[in-house]
Formats: structure tokens, sequence, C-alpha cells
């Protein structure tokens, strides 16, 4: 759930899809 709420806030700002699983994949790390 968490994921889809940051990829979709990436994708807001014109990010493309790689950069923001990337990102929400990063960000799922540092959480963790």
């Amino acid at each position: 759930m968490r994921k889809k709420l940051f990829t979709s806030e990436s994708v807001t700002e014109g990010h493309p899809d790689k950069l923001c699983d990337q990102i929400s994949d990063a960000i799922l790390d540092a959480a963790f």
C-alpha cells in the first residue's frame, strides 16, 4: 500500500516509472 502511495506521488512529479520504482524501494529500505 505504502509503495503505491510513494509511486503515485513520484508520478505526479513527472518521474519515469522505473525511477519512481527505485525511489519507492529506497524509501521502503530506509524505513525498514
